[in-house]
């Protein structure tokens, strides 16, 4: 080794998931790039698990694995090795073994992001990469479903036939591509349309999580039989594009129950007995096709008393997204029931522009401890798109590497930031990982006091960053947090890392990650001079205007090159609407 090699070549072994056992003599092995590894089978791994050595001596690399999803895993674990020392090998053995059996990520595909097919299957590449094993695509009206044209015309939607392309992609690279369409709530798309209008729980006002006032369709009316003949319509030309046989029939978050038409009914049998109902209707149309249901829990786990009267195949996907989220109570409950869970944590990059650092590594940890601790079977990070799917890629695929090494490893040794700058950032100079958790921590110090303004026993804002919401919400539903001072330190802060952001990471790249700055900047500019005595002046606000402008531009631009057109608009008009209010 000599001082002119980049620093990928001069570190140890750089890997995402960091393996359980590595061990090294200090010597190192030409081995060409031509060379094949010689691979064995050995049933005394564990499963999916994998023995890789490579020898000076030789030189040679040879590999054992349990079955053919340890090879696979292996083979990954070289091509990293490869990426970092070219044919130049360390001398090492590594024996590896995943924490939890499925290693999942779920993609928002609804709100307003459609990916392009060929950026789907670059995610495929990339998840194979860092050993996922299954995928899922969250969908409420983005598939192209036949005669509902009216509800995905113009939203770009995925058709059967890419379905079952991706499909076959994703089972050649060891992936499981798991049907999902939530079939219960989030379906406001659907409901606002005359023709599906009289199918909601409600058009009027009603209460999201007892906390939040909300007006408008959101979710089937459970009692109307005709809603359950939506659903089987739709599972029956969904589900035959798959060949898993899990399908994600969503339930979540439907607070509307009880609000509207049902109303009487909850009155009489009790709101969750009317929700255990529905959700036992779709999942007995689940069964008919010979598929296994999993749902999002949180409706359920509001009411632990309950889990035992859900069917006993059904999974359960006990989701949160913050470093509180009580996994180990929620699969406690679960598995006492007898009942198989999968724990659910988020990449923390949605309602962000930089995403959020400190929330995001202690969310996963949580979730992979309480998992373990309790037998969960599955980790499966999700990826939403909430008000406008602003985050930029790098930022989830960052997130991406060390969510990989939490359902890999378990709760343990989460800094991958090293290793994600070079094999899913493509940074050699190892800089661009690092950025992004300094990037995602800008405005921690107003998120902790937002947390602590909205609850007493919350230690920071939830579910989004304060630059990002006090930019995006009306005026009318701002909390004026922190005083000029603390936003103009947060302001300076995002400017010195736009200075100093990474420039190694191809052309795409720096131009999503420096649109992101731009963003964050934009925003935390408004915040500072909101503030000031006076509020905006006339200059600021011509300033701010002529900045989104450009933002707009350029997030049409970036948008194209990784997703469809379909929800571009309105991804924009989030942004726009914060212009015209200046202007």
């Amino acid at each position: 080794m000599n001082a002119t090699m980049d620093p990928a070549s001069r570190r140890p072994p750089l890997l995402v998931p960091a393996p359980r056992s590595l061990t090294r003599t200090g010597a190192f092995a030409a081995i060409p790039a031509a060379a094949q590894p010689t691979i064995n089978t050995d049933p005394s791994l564990p499963p999916s698990g994998y023995r890789l050595a490579i020898s000076a001596a030789s030189p040679s690399i040879h590999i054992a694995a349990a079955d053919p999803a340890g090879q696979r895993h292996a083979l990954a674990t070289l091509a990293q090795l490869r990426t970092q020392y070219g044919d130049n090998f360390p001398e090492l053995e590594i024996e590896d073994s995943p924490a939890f059996a499925v290693r999942g990520v779920m993609l928002d595909i609804s709100r307003d992001r459609v990916p392009t097919m060929d950026q789907l299957f670059a995610n495929v590449d990339l998840l194979a990469s860092l050993k996922f094993n299954h995928l899922q695509l969250y969908t409420e009206h983005t598939f192209a479903y036949a005669g509902y044209e009216d509800v995905w015309r113009g939203w770009s939607p995925m058709t059967p036939d890419e379905v079952r392309r991706l499909d076959d992609y994703c089972r050649q690279r060891g992936i499981e591509l798991a049907a999902n369409q939530n079939c219960f709530g989030h379906l406001g798309k659907w409901l606002k349309l005359p023709r599906y209008a009289d199918l909601a729980e409600t058009h009027g006002d009603w209460m999201f999580d007892n906390a939040w006032p909300m007006s408008g369709p959101f979710s089937l009316c459970p009692t109307d039989p005709r809603s359950i003949e939506l659903v089987r319509d739709l599972l029956s030309q969904l589900m035959p594009c798959f060949a898993s046989p899990l399908v994600n029939i969503g339930c979540d978050e439907t607070f509307d129950i009880e609000f509207g038409r049902s109303k009487d009914e909850c009155a009489r049998r009790g709101r969750p007995a009317v929700y255990i109902d529905f959700v036992k209707q779709i999942c007995s149309i689940v069964r008919e096709h010979r598929r296994r249901p999993m749902f999002w829990a949180d409706i359920a786990l509001s009411h632990p008393e309950c889990v035992p009267e859900l069917p006993e195949d059904l999974v359960w996907l006990a989701w949160g997204y913050e470093p509180d989220s009580p996994f180990d109570r929620w699969c406690e409950n679960i598995r006492a029931a007898g009942r198989e869970a999968w724990v659910c944590p988020g990449t923390s990059t949605w309602r962000t522009f930089t995403g959020r650092t400190t929330e995001r590594r202690e969310n996963l940890k949580a979730a992979a401890a309480g998992g373990l601790a309790h037998g969960a079977t599955g980790f499966l990070v999700t990826d939403w798109g909430d008000t406008g799917h602003h985050q930029q890629w790098p930022l989830m695929a960052h997130a991406l590497a060390q969510a990989a090494q939490a359902a890999w490893h378990g709760p343990d040794q989460l800094d991958t930031a090293d290793a994600s700058s070079l094999h899913v950032l493509g940074d050699r100079s190892l800089r661009a990982g690092r950025w992004l958790d300094e990037f995602g921590d800008a405005d921690l110090t107003l998120r902790e006091t937002c947390g602590k303004l909205s609850r007493p026993d919350r230690t920071r804002l939830r579910n989004q960053t304060a630059i990002f919401i006090d930019l995006l919400k009306k005026p009318a539903e701002q909390a004026d947090v922190g005083d000029v001072a603390d936003w103009r330190a947060v302001r300076n802060r995002l400017e010195a890392l736009m200075v100093h952001r990474p420039s190694g990471l191809g052309e795409q790249m720096n131009a999503e990650i420096m649109l992101a700055c731009e963003m964050a900047l934009v925003a935390a500019d408004r915040g500072t001079w909101r503030r000031a005595p006076g509020g905006l002046t006339a200059d600021q606000r011509k300033d701010l205007v002529d900045r989104l402008d450009s933002i707009i531009a350029e997030h049409r631009r970036t948008w194209l090159l990784r997703s469809r057109e379909g929800g571009l608009e309105s991804s924009c008009d989030h942004l726009r609407r914060v212009a015209d209010q200046m202007r």
